[in-house]
């Protein structure tokens, strides 16, 4: 089944890669690797405290706004093998009222989360979500962003459904609500005027998902707050180190009250 689910998702985007190539010769993309102290997603502690590495490519697909990605998520300790994660991700991305105060940036796309070493039992996961975002809106120019997130067992009668040992369900909705602020100062990289700081804050309600069947509370589930910036390295690279901290606010979904972790990640712009 998960090699039918793949298979799908390369014939739709190569149909797509097809049809569109004639009108936009030209294939760009990223080309990313990343390390993190933690693997902190939506609010859980993935890997237990471990550190990870997410490789990931993404695909501008001629301009037309269609777009594809696979990322991996692995821990870097044994012992988490069978929560090593694949997400295959198509997505539309396009922009409304461009001349406006209130132009609104869109987003919706489909996500596949397959995890290779899992019991078949277990089976993966499906996604539907919507992203709007504002980046005039503010005068501060602070982009506020809303996601909607809608997850599903790919397989209902699965331990993430209804065969859950712990009773939850990963079926549900999320809300996260998100403020980016390109913060501009001056002297932090020599020979280069002015340097920016991107602030990051979300927060996020779970409607009640677990993602690997847990029980988990329809409520605010975590707030993230964050810094990152990015040094261009020449010849389209980028080196991109951060830290973010975790505030839960719903034990259902982390036991500790505090995350923090920090990312390095490398990326190729082609």
């Amino acid at each position: 089944m998960k090699e039918t689910v793949i298979l799908l998702a390369v014939v739709i985007l190569l149909g797509a890669t097809g049809l569109i190539q004639a009108q936009e010769p030209e294939l760009h993309g990223v080309v990313d690797v990343t390390y993190q102290s933690k693997y902190i997603w939506r609010g859980f502690d993935v890997y237990g405290d471990k550190s990870a590495i997410q490789p990931s490519i993404d695909l501008d697909l001629y301009g037309t706004g269609f777009g594809a990605s696979v990322t991996g998520h692995r821990a870097n300790s044994s012992g988490f093998e069978e929560l090593e994660r694949w997400d295959y991700n198509l997505y539309y991305q396009n922009a409304l009222f461009g001349e406006e105060s209130y132009a609104t940036y869109y987003r919706v796309g489909w996500v596949y989360y397959m995890f290779p070493d899992l019991n078949d039992e277990w089976n993966d996961l499906q996604e539907m979500h919507g992203i709007l975002s504002w980046p005039k809106i503010c005068p501060a120019g602070i982009v506020p962003t809303y996601i909607l997130v809608k997850l599903w067992p790919h397989s209902s009668d699965s331990f993430a459904g209804s065969k859950s040992p712990m009773g939850g369900t990963a079926s549900g909705f999320a809300h996260i609500f998100m403020l980016d602020y390109g913060l501009h100062i001056a002297g932090l990289v020599p020979d280069i005027p002015e340097h920016i700081l991107n602030l990051h804050a979300e927060l996020v309600f779970n409607d009640g998902v677990g993602p690997g069947g847990q029980v988990v509370d329809h409520d605010w589930s975590n707030a993230v707050f964050g810094v990152s910036t990015d040094f261009d390295l020449g010849n389209n690279f980028t080196f991109t180190p951060g830290v973010y901290h975790q505030i839960t606010m719903d034990s259902s979904v982390n036991d500790d009250k505090d995350e923090t972790w920090a990312i390095l990640g490398v990326k190729y712009n082609f």
